[in-house]
């Protein structure tokens, strides 16, 4: 066994950083994760340092929050990373050679989402009972509606996800965690919309999950089910998605035009 060279050694990491260097989406990714959680931890602080009536009910709400998050996440994931299957595999052009539709392929990974968002979500919220004796069905039959608008806004933002790493290429596959993330300081999951800033607040509450977790605290807190929130992230999510479903089949034509679905994978 010969000795260990730090010139090899050098020029290994040097060649690593030149592939940092030509990506700016790694470069990013760098700071982005800190960056992310400082903002979101930095809300709920400001929250729960502001209101001590609710510091009796955090674990609720905390335990809420994450399980209704993780159907957005979920969703969203579910249904990009089973597409990025095909592009890794290259199997996309194999799929539309058969007379297979762009839209049955859609639906299909919308189905598979499902599957997925249930399975995973259902055991974690079955193990917060006996564990920390938290029941997320306490939140009655509004959870179903919180449900289905999470699922929805996730299925939307997969879609645009994954039109974007067919178009750009799996280079951009870490969009796919980053995209959802992004917006987790936005949507209020551990905090009311109030607690943002001003010129931040419009903003939130152009995504539907802003709705939901507004929604979800008005049960816990209050005992009481806003039908505006509902009706809010519905509309919201209406548009969003027919918006993901266009990207998604822009994305297909354009690589059908371009014949990259066979090099999908590079």
């Amino acid at each position: 066994m010969s000795a260990l060279s730090l010139q090899r050694i050098g020029a290994l990491a040097l060649r690593y950083l030149y592939l940092l260097r030509s990506s700016w989406i790694r470069i990013v990714e760098l700071a982005y994760w800190p960056t992310v959680q400082m903002i979101l931890w930095g809300f709920i602080t400001r929250y729960l340092a502001g209101h001590s009536d609710v510091i009796h009910q955090a674990s609720g709400l905390l335990l809420s929050g994450v399980l209704l998050w993780d159907i957005l996440f979920r969703s969203q994931l579910g249904l990009s990373v089973v597409f990025f299957e095909e592009l890794h595999s290259r199997n996309l052009g194999q799929l539309f050679i058969s007379p297979l539709q762009p839209l049955e392929l859609i639906l299909s990974l919308m189905l598979v989402s499902l599957a997925r968002t249930l399975i995973g979500v259902g055991i974690a919220v079955l193990l917060a009972i006996p564990f920390y004796g938290f029941n997320l069905f306490q939140l009655g039959p509004p959870l179903a509606s919180f449900f289905l608008n999470l699922i929805l806004m996730g299925w939307a933002i997969g879609l645009m996800v994954s039109a974007l790493v067919l178009r750009n290429g799996m280079g951009a596959e870490s969009i796919a965690w980053a995209a959802i993330f992004a917006i987790a300081p936005l949507c209020g999951i551990y905090y009311p919309i109030s607690t943002l800033p001003g010129w931040l607040q419009p903003l939130s509450w152009a995504l539907p999950a802003s709705h939901v977790f507004e929604g979800m605290r008005s049960v816990l807190l209050h005992h009481t089910f806003r039908a505006d929130y509902l009706l809010y992230a519905l509309l919201l999510n209406a548009g969003y998605l027919a918006l993901g479903v266009s990207v998604f089949l822009g994305a297909i034509h354009g690589a059908r035009e371009r014949g990259s679905l066979l090099q999908s994978g590079e």
